[in-house]
């Protein structure tokens, strides 16, 4: 008999279902369903994949409830950011159903030629590797700008969200994708790692750790495979002198408690300018106080469990080492008592470089406060990271820093505004954030061919 993989509610510890990884003759036969599907799915007109696009977007809505309901069994979101996560990826089928056409098509290239053009062929069967937290969106973002595009996509999920997989497989397959377009596969992680030497896999996109984009980034080096890798963040939270505080902490919370704090680009460092620090903390650690944390299926809840007890625990470890390093404790700093991995939403101040939670990633309700003195010390704090997701700026003269998104190293800045993804914009890092681009139109020629020809 195969290995099982158990999904267990966070909330609650209960085994909520159990699956059969998938044997070696089953993904034998997926990789060939996705290899003849492809045969088939890149000579169809880019309308008529447009058209099931359209379809899996109203199938997510219509499901929304449901789906977001199993999210927050699997891996504890609170079901109203669950809903709001699918409705984000409704919104990616949208996009690339009604822009897709005009990013992929030829673009003629004035040369001594007759004619010549750049055309952009699809490359194949792509496996996405894909991470527990955002279960959803992470998925679609990868998932549908490279069907759009003429490939076919083999998943990987995460091994505590395999409920969610499976109703992704069923969602494509409600919409009219054809068999094998989007396929689901359980394996161990390294399952999934020699996957990527399989001859039918074209191309590799993943999300998640460093220690895993390593691993794949090497395995798709030894066989020339392009890959696409977006990894960890520590993203910088620059609160300038003249930010207005009354707007600035509202969104310092929403930023590193949305999602209980379990997300690459949720801010992790606050650096404050020192004039404003004092007022700062104050009103930072009595909002993070109010944070609502409990059962993620109450549409009131803030912050729900951490997905798994080690990260709970890892996290946890990350505070008391920041604490034993001359951090301070200014509220939290606890795991909740009773069933389930909740943790407190946590303050530490007095935080620098060379403690914990500022060097490494907190992958959960923990916010670390970080003076400085000038814009330039500002910088050189936010730079100082082996990370570069994303970061934010906040201030109310945005056109003086505007300049200053130049000397951030992060593959986005938000002004005055925290960093998220959409699917018109290119998301992605630098650093050991990862290499390569989702979403907006770089996300659409990923995974392309992008062929010369040249007519005499």
């Amino acid at each position: 008999m195969g290995n099982t993989i158990q999904s267990i509610n966070p909330a609650t510890e209960e085994t909520i279902a159990e699956y059969a990884e998938t044997s070696e003759s089953e993904l034998e036969h997926c990789l060939q369903t996705a290899e003849e599907a492809f045969e088939a799915w890149r000579k169809l007109k880019f309308a008529e994949r447009a058209e099931r696009l359209i379809n899996l977007a109203a199938r997510l809505q219509q499901r929304k409830a449901e789906l977001a309901r199993l999210a927050s069994l699997e891996m504890g979101k609170p079901v109203s950011q669950a809903e709001a996560e699918v409705e984000k990826c409704a919104s990616v089928c949208e996009f690339y159903a009604h822009n897709g056409g005009r990013i992929l098509e030829r673009k003629n290239v004035t040369t001594d030629a007759k004619e010549s053009w750049v055309q952009n062929d699809p490359l194949g069967p792509i496996l996405a590797i894909m991470p527990w937290n955002l279960p959803y969106w992470q998925v679609f973002r990868a998932a549908v700008p490279a069907i759009a595009s003429g490939n076919v996509v083999v998943l990987k999920h995460a091994n505590n969200v395999c409920g969610v997989a499976s109703e992704t497989a069923k969602l494509f397959s409600e919409a009219g994708f054809p068999e094998g377009v989007f396929s689901v596969v359980f394996l161990s992680r390294e399952r999934a790692e020699h996957l990527v030497a399989s001859p039918a896999i074209r191309g590799v996109t993943l999300t998640g750790s460093e220690r895993a984009g390593r691993a794949v980034a090497a395995k798709a080096g030894e066989h020339i495979k392009p890959t696409v890798l977006e990894l960890g963040g520590s993203d910088p939270f620059i609160v300038l002198a003249d930010a207005d505080l009354s707007k600035v902490v509202p969104k310092a919370v929403q930023a590193r408690t949305q999602n209980t704090g379990q997300s690459c680009i949720a801010a992790k460092r606050f650096l404050v300018d020192q004039a404003v620090i004092g007022d700062f903390q104050e009103q930072f650690v009595k909002q993070m106080m109010q944070i609502k944390v409990g059962n993620p299926l109450n549409k009131n809840t803030d912050a729900g469990p951490l997905a798994r007890s080690d990260l709970r625990d890892q996290l946890h470890r990350q505070v008391l080492e920041t604490i034993q390093a001359g951090g301070r404790l200014a509220c939290g700093g606890r795991n909740l008592p009773g069933k389930g991995w909740f943790y407190e939403p946590t303050v530490l101040t007095d935080v620098a470089p060379g403690m914990p939670a500022f060097d490494d990633e907190t992958f959960g309700p923990v916010a670390a406060v970080v003076p400085f003195r000038d814009i330039s010390e500002a910088i050189q704090l936010a730079n100082r990271s082996s990370f570069g997701l994303g970061a934010s700026l906040w201030t109310t003269q945005p056109d003086n820093a505007i300049e200053l998104s130049s000397e951030i190293s992060a593959g986005a800045v938000f002004l005055n505004e925290i960093v998220k993804s959409d699917p018109r914009i290119p998301f992605g890092g630098i650093k050991n954030s990862g290499y390569g681009r989702e979403l907006g139109e770089d996300g659409m020629l990923a995974f392309v061919n992008r062929k010369t020809v040249w007519v005499g």
